[in-house]
Formats: structure tokens, C-alpha cells, sequence
């Protein structure tokens, strides 16, 4: 019987060693990538869309990097779609556990060319992450019962945390920024509650921290500009003249005076609308969409602040901020929620007014108002901050903290290299090979030289296990912290 292809005409096939070799270059390929981008020396990369307009992104956070590039080998797109949900689980750590994942392959590839097998490699392999995770609990320190040293522990992973991003230079402003707006959840984790404003213009080193809520939007004409005790309707709905939407509709009429009659019926459709609207005895309207200049004008009439256009991801914030619910329909007032707070005024932020509202009723609220003098500066600036509130979010829910600058991961490596002295038979090379991976990671973190690496590792040696690259000349204790979730989820998720 004749062949039966499978395949479509010109397909590619691979197998065996061939196919092991594509996966091998692809992910080691993905891991070379981004590993310039990694710690305090990392460098940036200019990212140009090929739409039209090419819009550039200057960026080293590694998730953003992997979305913006095509990517067709398999083992390579294993590797993104970890990166995504890193950044997705813990929010940063995203270039981290891409670099380990192409040293640990790249160390495979060496194994699997002198003949081991790859059962063995991994069973060796999930010995030594055991034993690197149980290290790693034990040099865990937790100081959630001392406020004093929480706080400064929040503070000094922030600064960990920024230490490789665009604001290292002012790591110390944008810590304190940080750890106070996290603070403001009290424990809550949900960073919903913080909204982040970019405005052109001024330095990094003016952002700020508001405590209330900031809407990108401009009171209508003739509104009062300032209340106090409001009460405030969120809506989803069109506040346009209502018009036939069918598409090809025609309506004939033979004189002028009909086409008056019908604009007066549309007129009369949006009144008894806005009445309904009104009964809610609200004095701030806030809709998503469009508000036309009629309904507009009775709103100014019955002295209620009207916003329009608000966006939806604006509009959802506002909604849990305040305490009220998206509404489209309103017929029953009774089953509406309102948002409620104690003031709504406007405020100019460089050049542009915007509406501060005080006194809400999530009083955890808060808006971080960033400034810098270009967009790709505030866009970086918007990542880099989201990355170390996500960090100190987690690190409120899981106060355990562990040193940094790689003195971890050398603390790991340390474990493991004694566990595979230990072991007997082919894994103890698996064992071995998964602790070089791990120095390897936190070599590129600091393009140091092997010396430092090596003096560095004489230092674990001597268990002098808080050691780290961040340490001058590698003679006192480590001023370096990070999360242990992230390194945990970083190196030890399945």
C-alpha cells in the first residue's frame, strides 16, 4: 500500500535529533534575546510595530518584549506564553524565568549530547529543584510582626525591583510611591484601587501620589465645577438624539413642518429620559458615551454635573471606587446603586484640567500621577511601576522575604551541588548541571567576570550565605531584597 501523506503540499517535517536540535536553538535563541535586558545593567530595546504609523516602544521588561515578537518555534513559544503568565501570577520576574528556562536547556543540550537520557535529566532535575526549594524556605526571613521592619523591607524590594528598570536613577522616590500606595490597601491586594495617570510633561522625580481618584475628563458647559456630598450616577447608555438605526432607512416627509415635528418628538423622547434619570435624585451624571448638547443643557438646568465619554476601564475603576454600579437602564431607581463621595472639583496637572474626586468610598483609593518629558518615558515608567506594586501586593499577602542581587540563587546552587556529590549514578550530573543554571542566570545579571563569580561562590562555600553580586567588593552582608513568591514562581512553577 502507498504512503498516505498527512501533510499539506510544502509542509516541513522533523524528526528525531533534528527536531530536538529546532527545539533546543528556538528556546536558547528566545533566552539569548532577552538576556541583555536582565538586572541593573540591562539595556533597553527599541521596539517598532510594522503598522502603519510604526509606532516604537522602548522597553527591557521581558514580557513586553516576547508579545511584540513572532515567534513560530514551538519549544520558543513554551517559553512566551511562561513569560505571559509569570507576568500575569506575579507581575515581575518576567526575563528572570525566561533566562533560567534557556540555561537549563542549553545545559540539557550538553547532557542529551553525551547520552543521557532525558527521563534521567528531568528526575535529576526535580531532585534538585526539592532541594533548592526547601533552601530557599529555610533562608526566608519574616518580619510582617514588626511594622518598622516590614516597611523597610517593602521599601528595600521595591528598590530591588526598580533597580533594573528606566527608574533606578530614582529608585528611592518612586520605593516610597510605591510602598505607600500599597500601604493604602491594608492588606487588600487589589490593585485596581490604584489608578496611574501619565501626563506629558515635567520630570520623573515630579510624579506623585494623590490620595483620591483622577478622571481624565472635563465637566460640560454651564455645570457647576465644584460639589460637595455627591451623589453620582454611573451609566453605559446613548444620551445622542435617538435616531432610526437601521441601516438604508428613509423617513419621507412633504413639508418642513414634519421634519419639526420629528425633531421635536426626539427632543421630547431625551427630556422624558433625562427625567428618568433624574429622579434617581442624583447631582452627577457620568456617562460612557456621548452626551449630546440637549440633554447636556437640561442636566445644567436642574444643576447636576455632567461628564461624558469616560472610558470604560475609567468608567469600571470609578465604579468600584465610589461603590456604585454601571447602569443602561432607568426605569426602576430603587434598584439602581450609587456611587457616593464627599467632593468632586477640578485640578490642573501640567497644562490639562482633570476631575479629583475626594472622599470616596473605597478609602484606599489612590491615583500615582506620572510625569516625563516623552511617551515612551512614561510608558516604561507605567510598566516599571506596575511590576513593583504587583511584587509588594504579593509581598503583603505573603510577607516571607529572601536576599537578592543573586545571593538566592547561589544559596540554591550551593544545596544542590552538595545534594549531587551525595547522589550516586547519572542524576547526580543532572543535579549538577541544574546548579550551574542557576549560577549562570545571576552571571548575567551583572555581565561580571568569572572571578567575581567565583569569589562570590567561595564566599557560599564558607557559608557566608548572605552574600551577593549587590555586596561592594563582596565583604559584608547583603543590602538586597526580593519576594519569596517571586523567586518561588520563578524558578519552581510547574
Amino acid at each position: 500500500m502507498a504512503p498516505v501523506s498527512i501533510f499539506k503540499h510544502g509542509a516541513d517535517e522533523e524528526k528525531a535529533e533534528t527536531a530536538r536540535l529546532s527545539s533546543f536553538v528556538g528556546a536558547i535563541a528566545i533566552g539569548d534575546l532577552v538576556k541583555s535586558t536582565l538586572g541593573p545593567k540591562g539595556m533597553d530595546k527599541i521596539l517598532i510595530s510594522g503598522a502603519k504609523g510604526g509606532m516604537v516602544t522602548v522597553t527591557n521588561d521581558g514580557a513586553t518584549i516576547l508579545k511584540a515578537i513572532g515567534v513560530d518555534n514551538p519549544a520558543a513559544k513554551v517559553l512566551v506564553d511562561m513569560s505571559k503568565v509569570q507576568d500575569d501570577e506575579v507581575g515581575d520576574g518576567t526575563t528572570s524565568v525566561t533566562v533560567l528556562a534557556a540555561e537549563l536547556l542549553r545545559e540539557a543540550e550538553l547532557l542529551i549530547a553525551r547520552k543521557l537520557h532525558p527521563q534521567t535529566i528531568i528526575s535529576g532535575w526535580r531532585k534538585a529543584t526539592q532541594a533548592a526549594r526547601e533552601a530557599l524556605r529555610e533562608a526566608a526571613a519574616d518580619h510582617s510582626n514588626d511594622p518598622d521592619r516590614f516597611q523597610e523591607d517593602l521599601l528595600n524590594i521595591a528598590r530591588t525591583t526598580l533597580s533594573s528598570k528606566l527608574l533606578t536613577h530614582h529608585k528611592d522616590h518612586f520605593s516610597k510611591l510605591a510602598v505607600n500606595a500599597i500601604m493604602r490597601l491594608k492588606g487588600s491586594g487589589n490593585l485596581e484601587a490604584i489608578h496611574v495617570i501619565k501626563k506629558l510633561g515635567g520630570s520623573l522625580t515630579d510624579s506623585y501620589l494623590d490620595e483620591g481618584f483622577l478622571l481624565d475628563k472635563k465637566i460640560g458647559v454651564n455645570q457647576p465645577k465644584r460639589m460637595e456630598n455627591v451623589k453620582i450616577l454611573i451609566a453605559n447608555t446613548g444620551m445622542d438624539t435617538d435616531k432610526i438605526k437601521i441601516f438604508g432607512s428613509r423617513v419621507r416627509v412633504d413639508s418642513t413642518a414634519k421634519v419639526a415635528e420629528i425633531e421635536l418628538a426626539e427632543k421630547q423622547k431625551m427630556k422624558e429620559k433625562v427625567d428618568r434619570i433624574l429622579k434617581h435624585g442624583i447631582n452627577c451624571f457620568i456617562n460612557r458615551q456621548l452626551i449630546y448638547n440637549y440633554p447636556e443643557q437640561l442636566f445644567a438646568q436642574a444643576g447636576v454635573m455632567a461628564i461624558e465619554h469616560a472610558d470604560f476601564a475609567g468608567v469600571e475603576r470609578l465604579a468600584l471606587v465610589t461603590g456604585g454600579e454601571i447602569t443602561s437602564t432607568f426605569d426602576h431607581p430603587e434598584m439602581v446603586k450609587l456611587g457616593h463621595c464627599k467632593l468632586i472639583e477640578e485640578v490642573m496637572i501640567g497644562e490639562d484640567m482633570l476631575l479629583h474626586f475626594s472622599g470616596v468610598a473605597m478609602g484606599e483609593a489612590c491615583t500615582v500621577v506620572l510625569r516625563g518629558a516623552t511617551q515612551q518615558i512614561l510608558d516604561e515608567a507605567e510598566r516599571s511601576l506596575h511590576d513593583a506594586l504587583c511584587v509588594l501586593a504579593q509581598t503583603v499577602k505573603e510577607p516571607r522575604t529572601v536576599y537578592g542581587g543573586g545571593c538566592s540563587e547561589m544559596l540554591m546552587a550551593k544545596v544542590v551541588s552538595d545534594l549531587a556529590n551525595r547522589t550516586p549514578g547519572k542524576e547526580a550530573v543532572a543535579m549538577e548541571s541544574f546548579a550551574k543554571a542557576l549560577r549562570m542566570v545571576r552571571l548575567k545579571i551583572v555581565f561580571s567576570s568569572s572571578k567575581t563569580t567565583q569569589k562570590l561562590k567561595s564566599c557560599h562555600l564558607k557559608h557566608k550565605c548572605t552574600f551577593s553580586f549587590a555586596c561592594p567588593c563582596l565583604n559584608h552582608t547583603c543590602c538586597c531584597w526580593i519576594h519569596f513568591s517571586l523567586i518561588n514562581f520563578c524558578y519552581f512553577a510547574k
